[in-house]
């Protein structure tokens, strides 16, 4: 995937073992002009849909596309700002057209964005898709799952440990299009990153059955592109249940403005 100088970027997207379609979606943008580019920066999003097969890649599909859109439209010079406004647009637009597609009544999707402008990193998050940042030989999850049993980790009632194998981690409590109300998670002062930092976007068909540990391996030894390879192929090897979607970046020396 090219990238303009200063970020290594790879994507990947894999039906998985057990499914038939691909709900899951992924976009990668950059501003062509380079003042849009020193201003709004560098944007990554990945979104896993819910809601049937037709209705999940349908809004999987309308969240990329409507919070790179509103993204670039809405922007004025705050990228968390921009981010949140794109999200609630995602969330309407969902409804909207399940509204109008009976048939896809119930339709919604998780979703995780990023932005990286020069050496910050903002973010917005609903569902259970994650953002990761490897520094070195350690990984940091950045979002939460608005999950079921997110909430029985956060309440003390399950271990973190024993959560990804909890027969009902895969109930989300938020996503776009679902419920009245939306409300997004976020990195409200931005991030700062620094030379070598890897940031992973991936959904819950590659962190359920590759742990941390391994995650941190891969984006730390690979080239982002060889490691999107490597940990949709050991994810398969698991049985791969579901998709597998997932975003490398890397930050380089010359990311800064």
């Amino acid at each position: 995937m090219n990238a303009k100088p200063g970020v290594e970027v790879a994507s990947l997207t894999d039906v998985g073992c057990q499914r038939e379609n691909n709900e899951d979606s992924y976009l990668y943008w950059e501003p062509e002009g380079e003042e849009e580019f020193q201003r709004k920066g560098r944007l990554a999003v990945i979104a896993d849909g819910m809601g049937g097969h037709e209705g999940g890649q349908e809004a999987s599909r309308l969240a990329v596309e409507t919070v790179r859109e509103v993204y670039d439209q809405a922007f004025r010079d705050d990228p968390q700002a921009a981010l949140v406004e794109s999200f609630f647009a995602a969330h309407a637009r969902i409804q909207d057209y399940a509204e109008q597609h009976p048939a896809f009544h119930g339709m919604g999707t998780t979703c995780t964005a990023v932005v990286l402008r020069g050496r910050q990193l903002y973010f917005a998050h609903v569902g259970d898709s994650r953002l990761y940042l490897v520094r070195g030989a350690h990984i940091l999850r950045l979002t939460r799952d608005h999950s079921y049993v997110g909430r029985l980790v956060e309440s003390g009632i399950v271990r973190a440990e024993d959560a990804e194998k909890h027969p009902q981690r895969h109930i989300l409590t938020a996503a776009l299009g679902v419920g009245i109300e939306m409300v997004a998670d976020g990195a409200e002062q931005g991030v700062a990153l620094q030379d070598g930092d890897g940031l992973l976007l991936c959904t819950d068909g590659l962190w359920g059955v590759v742990t941390e540990e391994e995650l941190e391996t891969a984006v730390s030894g690979h080239a982002p592109a060889e490691c999107c390879a490597a940990l949709v192929k050991l994810a398969r090897q698991r049985g791969g249940p579901d998709n597998i979607t997932l975003q490398v970046l890397r930050v380089g020396p010359e990311s800064r403005p």
